[in-house]
């Protein structure tokens, strides 16, 4: 399928643009009375095209951090910078738009509507866009074939392996092009060799210019990207490789 081009223009053998870019990011949160702070200051650039994958214990700020990266939350203090826009300070609207357009999100759980077909789940990531409903069709199935599902697009989650259904979630987030795919233990609900099946569709996906930040406690599928980080305590740090 067609992905953004990040090459475009680039001088051979620069350096990828800087697709985000956090300073001083923060979280605190109230829980049962006491103050959480599930970020500490992080300061942290992810290249266009990257493939990062974080790592930690539970409770060290991981899901924190996607959801500021995803736009779905707002740093408490700092700045967070996707591309020109600062999460931080946008507006509602603008956050919005950023999800629906530019943003692609999978998870371990699913999240798949059981009495929809694969079709129409994926559909389902258009209706934002204004897009006809020939357009809509024709991503539908571009979509699903880039993760090997075309046949199974009249099939509904029940009448789907674990792993179909992982690729019908994926073909979700990717139908809209989004710049950036986010996944949250997208292999934590699957058996080794469906784990494998999935990390070969991410990879591919990176190969062609996606950018991939992966959360997951599975050292096999950190060991696939191209970047470790570590996140202890709300802070961040670089694994080497």
């Amino acid at each position: 399928m067609t992905m953004i081009d990040t090459t475009a223009g680039a001088v051979p053998d620069a350096a990828p643009p800087v697709l985000y870019r956090l300073e001083g990011v923060t979280r605190t949160y109230t829980q049962k009375g006491r103050i959480v702070k599930a970020l500490a200051g992080v300061d942290l650039t992810i290249a266009a095209g990257d493939f990062v994958a974080i790592q930690g214990p539970t409770g060290g700020g991981k899901s924190t951090l996607l959801q500021l990266l995803g736009a779905l939350d707002r740093p408490s203090t700092g700045s967070l910078h996707l591309g020109e826009l600062d999460i931080a300070t946008a507006s509602n609207r603008e956050l919005g738009r950023i999800r629906a357009h530019e943003i692609g999100f999978v998870f371990q759980g699913f999240n798949l509507i059981p009495t929809l077909t694969a079709h129409e789940n994926v559909d389902m990531a258009l209706e934002p866009l204004g897009l006809s409903s020939a357009e809509r069709a024709h991503r539908v199935a571009e979509a699903l074939a880039h993760v090997g599902l075309a046949e199974r697009a009249d099939h509904r989650p029940g009448e789907l392996s674990g792993g179909q259904q992982q690729r019908v979630a994926i073909a979700r987030a990717i139908v809209k092009r989004p710049r950036v795919l986010l996944a949250d233990e997208p292999t934590g609900n699957l058996d080794e060799s469906m784990r494998d099946e999935i990390l070969d569709v991410l990879q591919a996906l990176h190969s062609e210019g996606l950018t991939l930040i992966v959360v997951t406690h599975d050292s096999a599928v950190a060991r696939r990207a191209r970047r470790r980080l570590r996140l202890d305590r709300g802070a961040v740090h670089d694994l080497v490789r």
